[in-house]
């Protein structure tokens, strides 16, 4: 058969919750020429059997098996399988609307200039709800201003050309692997961003950037230290690694109080995201487990947030003496506090309608 225009690519690992909204958002495009390779790599529930089942109906879809490994190399064992010359990227716990592919086909034929294409995306709850809508910069020079602070690129939106991948090596096994090689690519080629929502992002506490947020941030560090480095002519550090520490970004520069400062403030967005979302008992596990992680010294701004959410998801439950201990120490963290107006902050937690 002729090679598809599109090879989409999912890996899989345990996910069985969401997978088939997932698969049928793929399955739904309007544009069809594409093939869809999903791999697993080591799923024990019922993963396997539901893309199977999907894969029986539909000859588009490409399932394959690899023994269990980091994501990185999962992601790179389903790109090597491509034989498209656009691959997207897709999770499986997200929904693409059924435009994204010929949108993104549609800009990538009239840019040939640009090799990786994100979108905008709606923020959803474990049911669906859209709650908020997230767009990046568009143009290459702002998302290269960007790239030195934060990701402007939502990896499951992304398109990128296939032959541009493997130019600079596809994925590295360190945690943060779309941000690392955003920054990569973007030493070699253009990167865009369409305005348009092509993704359904689902936040829930049991998602890799949940799970697993403190080694997510110290690879978004390495990144940013190894993509410095590159720019000033030095040898990348990443190239002579085989695992990130604390320890490690300190000998590169990175002063404790920078990544501290950096762990906690990944810890108040995402726990803003899951009280958005809904999930207050989510929200109020992840500030529970952030707090007894660190002393968080340097990091009083972010704290006294978290325990300001904390308070307010204390006084939703009704558990009064916890919530005014949670204020308490919020203002004792940082007493500037003290001085925010009430009503926003109870709009925040949801305890209140503007």
């Amino acid at each position: 058969m002729p090679d598809p225009t599109v090879s989409v690519v999912m890996v899989t690992c345990n996910v069985e919750r969401f997978l088939a909204e997932a698969i049928e958002s793929v399955l739904m495009q309007s544009f069809t020429d594409f093939e869809f390779i999903i791999l697993d790599f080591g799923s024990s529930d019922n993963s396997k059997t539901i893309v199977l089942s999907y894969a029986a109906k539909d000859d588009r879809i490409r399932f394959c098996e690899i023994p269990p490994c980091f994501l990185p190399k999962a992601r790179n064992a389903a790109c090597s399988l491509a034989r498209g010359r656009h691959i997207a990227i897709m999770d499986a716990d997200d929904a693409s609307v059924p435009e994204r592919l010929a949108w993104q086909v549609e800009f990538m034929e009239k840019h040939p200039e640009v090799s990786v294409l994100g979108g905008a995306v709606d923020l959803i709850d474990a049911n669906g709800r859209v709650f908020a809508t997230w767009a990046n910069p568009a143009n290459d020079a702002d998302i290269r201003s960007a790239l030195r602070e934060r990701c402007p690129l939502w990896q499951p939106t992304v398109m990128l050309r296939r032959e541009s991948f493997f130019r600079v090596g596809g994925y590295r096994p360190f945690p943060a692997e779309d941000y690392d090689l955003w920054l990569r690519m973007s030493e070699k080629f253009q990167l865009a961003n369409l305005q348009q929502v092509l993704l359904r992002y689902r936040v829930h506490p049991y998602q890799n950037s949940i799970r697993k947020r403190t080694r997510q941030t110290m690879g978004c560090l390495a990144a940013r230290i190894s993509s410095e480095a590159r720019r000033n002519g030095h040898p990348d550090p990443l190239d002579s690694v085989g695992e990130l520490t604390p320890e490690l970004l300190t000998q590169w520069g990175m002063t404790e109080e920078v990544q501290q400062i950096a762990f906690a403030q990944a810890y108040l967005q995402w726990i803003q995201n899951l009280c958005l979302a809904g999930d207050r008992h989510g929200a109020l596990n992840a500030a529970v487990e952030m707090l007894q992680s660190s002393s968080w010294e340097y990091a009083g701004k972010a704290v006294a947030e978290i325990r300001l959410l904390m308070a307010g998801i204390y006084w939703q439950r009704r558990e009064l003496v916890k919530s005014a201990m949670a204020a308490g120490r919020a203002i004792q963290t940082r007493p500037v506090v003290i001085g925010r107006p009430l009503k926003p902050f109870l709009r925040w937690v949801g305890l209140a309608r503007a």
